[in-house]
Parts: structure tokens; sequence; C-alpha cells
């Protein structure tokens, strides 16, 4: 199975530094570049050019709303597919199936769901969910059979727990959206392994991911349906490993001492499994970051969610991203900081060298 790589795209902001605050008559504040329309085109259309897949495009009170901010991309750029995170209790499967085939259609079949149950619970009240984890994804599991029934062509007739309709979709999508779950909590593996198209885990050192793959994959063969794996990761790749790893201790290096301490104090409060896991692989430390080859956790000292980066020369990520596909991994998630000039180290740096060895997924850019 070739491995398919998408970029992120930064709506919530971008910049040089990560956890850094600077003086703005005497409050604290994060440096850095608005999101912007110009500039969110400018990313998305190196990720077009440089032959990714397709983009995530994130969802929360932290950053633009992902519909508005596709739609307007999606006429910017030619064949990259818009990810779009979608909080699956927020609004209902009726409406959501007429909006994904309105963007199918307006977009040339580029739209694919990275389906969030949401692991905040303080953010997930504050958009009015009130429903504890567990009941969130039992809720996804209804949400994602009455979304695939509207696709596959309806009317609904459902009666649930979370949903009541008798519903159907006046034009169907052509293409139906990819789904992609993710979570490592056991309420979380067992809706993708009954739902999912790809199931995705955050970055995580190759033993530690691989464990949890596999036990996902014997709960996903149970269930008779082949759901490919992903994860995510940042990344840092340069000409020499010297460099990649001079730039990693800068931005160490410019985190501010206090926010560190703010971000594991709120990340020991999570319901987020993946959190946890991930905030385990440093504990708050600033020394030692390296906790695999070229596998770095800087970035989760400051950063919720993804907190791990691959780092090293174009070779070495190479290499890397080469033994993560080996264990099973075909959907790769990548950010960068900042996203516009990461995007083109990694894509004239390490992507070339997995097409020359033939794991990557050819696109019409990228070939």
């Amino acid at each position: 199975m070739p491995l398919h790589l998408y970029w992120f795209l930064p709506s919530h902001g971008d910049g040089r530094e990560v956890g850094k605050t600077a003086t703005d008559q005497g409050r604290a504040r994060t440096i850095r570049r608005a999101p912007d329309i110009g500039y969110l085109a400018q990313v998305a259309q190196a990720a077009d050019t440089l032959g990714f897949t397709g983009m995530l495009v994130p969802t929360g009170l932290f950053c633009e709303d992902p519909w508005v901010v596709s739609a307007a991309l999606a006429a910017r750029t030619r064949r990259v597919k818009f990810m779009i995170a979608l909080r699956s209790g927020l609004t209902s499967p009726l409406l959501t199936a007429q909006m994904a085939a309105t963007f199918q259609r307006v977009s040339g079949d580029r739209l694919v769901f990275n389906i969030v149950a949401g692991g905040d619970a303080d953010e997930q009240r504050r958009y009015g969910d009130w429903l504890a984890h567990d009941d969130r994804y039992a809720r996804t599991a209804e949400f994602l059979t009455v979304l695939r029934g509207l696709w596959q062509g309806g009317p609904v007739d459902f009666d649930g727990d979370h949903y009541r309709l008798k519903a159907g979709l006046l034009t169907r999508p052509a293409t139906m959206p990819q789904i992609h779950l993710g979570g490592s909590s056991a309420a979380a593996r067992r809706v993708a392994a009954e739902h999912a198209d790809v199931y995705l885990a955050w970055g995580e050192p190759p033993p530690q991911l691989g464990e949890l793959m596999t036990d996902f994959r014997r709960q996903s063969d149970a269930t008779g349906r082949d759901v490919r794996l992903g994860t995510r990761f940042h990344v840092i790749s340069r000409d020499t490993a010297e460099e990649a790893w001079e730039t990693a201790n800068r931005l160490i290096e410019g985190m501010d001492p206090a926010l560190i301490a703010q971000a594991q104090e709120r990340f020991r409060r999570t319901e987020s499994e993946g959190q946890r896991r991930a905030s385990a692989l440093h504990g708050g430390r600033t020394d030692d970051l390296e906790i695999y080859p070229n596998v770095w956790a800087g970035y989760g000292l400051v950063r919720p969610g993804a907190g791990i980066a691959l780092v090293g020369s174009h070779e070495e990520v190479a290499d890397r991203i080469a033994e993560y596909h080996k264990s099973g991994i075909d959907h790769l998630i990548l950010s960068g900081q900042p996203h516009l000039e990461e995007a083109y180290w990694f894509g004239e740096g390490v992507m070339p060298l997995l097409r020359a060895r033939g794991l990557l997924e050819e696109t019409s850019a990228g070939s």
C-alpha cells in the first residue's frame, strides 16, 4: 500500500517559534503569523504543487472555521484534498451529509473527513456539549451510521440514543469522503474499527505506536473490515542532521518555562488518552527529548495534541518514515514550523527520496 502524505493548514496562525512570548504593553502574547486567507493560500498551494495528497484543516475555538477556509482554498488549488476536522456532535448528520455533498461537487471530490469526538471537556462545554468522553464516542458511532446511510442513498430511518430521524439526501455525492477517526482510548478504537476507513493515532516511537496499532488491527480484523492505519507528526528536515537539530534546539530555547508548566498542568487534567500518552513521553522535562532515533518530543512541551517530531537529515527522516510504513502506517499527516517553509524543506528534500524508494502515492504534481 503506498504512503499517503498530508500537510497541515495552520488556520490558527503560524510562525518560527513554539511557546515563545513577547511583551505587548505589559501583556504576554504568542508570536505568530496571522491566518489570513492570503497566507493560508500560500501554504495550500505549496502542498498542491509539491504533491501532498491533502491537507488537514483543524477545528476548534483556537482556529478559523474549517469549512469556510477549505471552500475558499479549494478555488485556489488544483488537486490537493481537504481533510476537514469535524466534531461529530455539533452538527446533525443530515446537515453534514448535505454540506459534504455540496463540497464534493464544487471542489471536484476533494473532501476527506477527520472525525473528532472531542478530548477537551472544557472546550466541548463551550460549544454546548456536556456528554462524557465515552458517550461522545457512542454518539459518533450513531452519527457515522446515519451519515454513511445518507450518502449511500437513503432515506434513512434511524432511532438511536442520540439521533432520531427519517430523511434522505436530494443529491448524493458522486464520491463518498474517506473517514479518518483517531483516538487511543478503548472507546475510540472500537468506533474506528466499526466505522472508519483510516484509524489515526498521534505519533510515538515505533515500538509504542506499533503495539497500539497491533491491538487495533486485531480489533478491526474481528469486524471483517479493512481499516487502514495513520499517524501524525511534526517534521524538521534539513540537508544535514546538524542543521535539523540546531533548529530543534532553537525551538526549545525559545519556549517560555511558564508556558511549559501551564501546558503540563493542563495536560494532566485531560480526558484524552492520546494526550496522556504523549505527555508521558517527556514528562515535562526539556532534556533528553530524542526518545528514539530522529523522534523528538519537544513540541509536546507546550503543544496540545500531536507533540512528536521527526528530526534529522532528509535521508534520516525518509528512513524513519520507511520504518513506520513497514509497520503498517500508510497515512501520514505532517506539519512544520513555519508551515510554508517546512513544506518546501520536506517536499523538496524527503519526498523525492520516498518516491525513489517506491513508497509514495503518485500524484499528478509529485510524479
